[in-house]
């Protein structure tokens, strides 16, 4: 057996084969194989940059670009068949395309495996970045049309898990849309922070060979608005670089906490103690011993599920804090750590939207719930205030009325106008109309407010968005 078929592809300086527990431990073909498209598409936009500044001549270009084309398919099929002990989805692409045709040899002229899965992880990163993207427009649709359908229904809104103020269901959802719709911002500067090309930065310092960066970035779309190629500019940076994985972690933490902590508000709202949301059956499960249960599970896994994904950024910000520049060899462990955030904030994205979409809130809990006179307590500070009481002095006489309230165990709107006035003479005869619950609501219509109007205006603004 030759030296060559012994060896791996960077074996030359080496007398012995790799240990097979060396192999094992070392191998990332069983998590990058997820990159073979990514490095197919490099593969070739650098074939066509060597043939355009003439390393490559027009029969071996043809010849490359034709394997890879069937090794596409192969892949698509999920016929091509991956060895571990060629460690990674670069080397198992170039052998296989060197079993095509010899020309395949020529492919790595001018290219380290450094810049090669650079590019590949940018390639990803758009895709993901336009994967997410789409999961959280169908949360945002599904929320918003749930938020037409209850835009006026109220609920109380809480603060410490107390009842504070009055609010409504369309107002409530709407906060999270707005979250959705930050996330949704993340996720496009990521995607534009990743559309540049590190292809010709080599191992570290390029190359001595007559390589066209700004042509190899262009094949490969990593062009600006106007069409003009977008390269990195320092060779060291663009392969020691981890922020996109760090930024992109960072915003499926961020986008994952804002589906957790409103899986945590459905999941209370669901509960027998509140009773305002009915969850689909589709989307709950019941118990092995009590067969009255039915559990939110959909909701719960995904609160579990944001502790991995946040889980995920502190293991990449861990393996990357100490390294000195430029590659190392734990930069392996990069990848599965964005692999596992977008496919659990995908999932999560999926069941939360297909949940919320078959929800629907018990509109006579709600407005029960929402009938608490106490919620409306600030409202009568307020009313204090323009009858010329500092807001300091209106907020202590409604405390002393809340007080006398419980005391004598009455609502507040039930203390008899004797007790309402020994306590202050500025209330006059309308001051029971504070808890009506429309002239609450009818009162704020400012922006950011829950009154009717903004809610509407609200709505029809992420509909003129999403259905763009």
């Amino acid at each position: 057996m030759s030296k060559e078929k012994k060896q791996v592809t960077w074996g030359g300086r080496f007398s012995e084969q790799p240990d097979a527990l060396m192999q094992v431990f070392g191998e990332s073909v069983s998590f990058d194989m997820r990159l073979a498209p990514y490095d197919l598409k490099g593969s070739l936009g650098h074939a066509s940059m060597l043939a355009h500044v003439g390393l490559l001549t027009k029969e071996e270009y043809n010849a490359i670009e034709k394997g890879i084309h069937e090794l596409f398919e192969e892949i698509k099929k999920d016929s091509f068949s991956w060895k571990l002990e060629l460690e990674d989805v670069h080397m198992n692409l170039e052998q296989a395309l060197r079993a095509k045709t010899e020309a395949a040899d020529k492919l790595h002229t001018g290219r380290s495996r450094n810049d090669q899965v650079a590019t590949d992880m940018r390639l990803f990163f758009k895709d993901a970045c336009l994967q997410v993207k789409t999961g959280l427009e169908g949360v945002m649709l599904s929320m918003l049309d749930l938020a037409k359908r209850y835009a006026s229904l109220p609920i109380p809104g809480y603060t410490h898990l107390q009842r504070a103020q009055p609010v409504t269901v369309g107002h409530h959802l709407l906060a999270y849309i707005e979250g959705f719709g930050r996330d949704h911002e993340r996720f496009s500067h990521v995607a534009d922070h990743a559309n540049v090309c590190p292809l010709g930065s080599g191992a570290i310092a390029g190359s001595t060979l007559p390589l066209d960066r700004e042509f190899a970035a262009k094949a490969l779309g990593f062009v600006d608005e106007d069409g003009n190629p977008r390269i990195t500019p320092n060779g060291m940076d663009a392969v020691a670089d981890r922020d996109l994985f760090i930024e992109f972690a960072s915003a499926c933490s961020t986008s994952a906490l804002h589906l957790s902590r409103l899986a945590e508000d459905l999941i209370l709202w669901n509960s027998t103690e509140f009773g305002f949301v009915e969850l689909p059956d589709s989307f709950t499960t019941g118990s092995s011993l009590m067969p009255q249960k039915k559990n939110p599970d959909s909701f719960e896994l995904i609160r579990g599920k944001t502790g991995r994904i946040i889980g995920n950024l502190t293991n990449l910000m861990v393996t990357i804090k100490g390294l000195p520049l430029t590659y190392n060899r734990d930069l392996q462990e990069d990848k599965p750590p964005v692999f596992d955030s977008l496919d659990q904030l995908s999932q999560c994205l999926a069941v939360a939207s297909g949940c919320i979409a078959s929800a629907n809130f018990k509109e006579d809990k709600c407005r029960a719930a929402a009938s608490d006179p106490l919620l409306l307590a600030t409202d009568l500070a307020d009313y204090l205030v323009e009858a010329g009481v500092a807001f300091r002095q209106a907020h202590h006489v409604v405390g002393s009325l809340v007080a006398l309230s419980e005391e004598k165990k009455v609502s507040l709107p039930d203390l008899s106008d004797d007790d309402v006035l020994g306590i202050c003479d500025k209330l006059k005869d309308d001051w029971r109309e504070v808890f009506d619950l429309d002239r609450a609501f009818a009162k704020r219509e400012k922006p950011g407010m829950p009154g009717p109007n903004q809610i509407a205006s609200r709505i029809q603004f992420w509909e003129n968005i999403l259905q763009a």
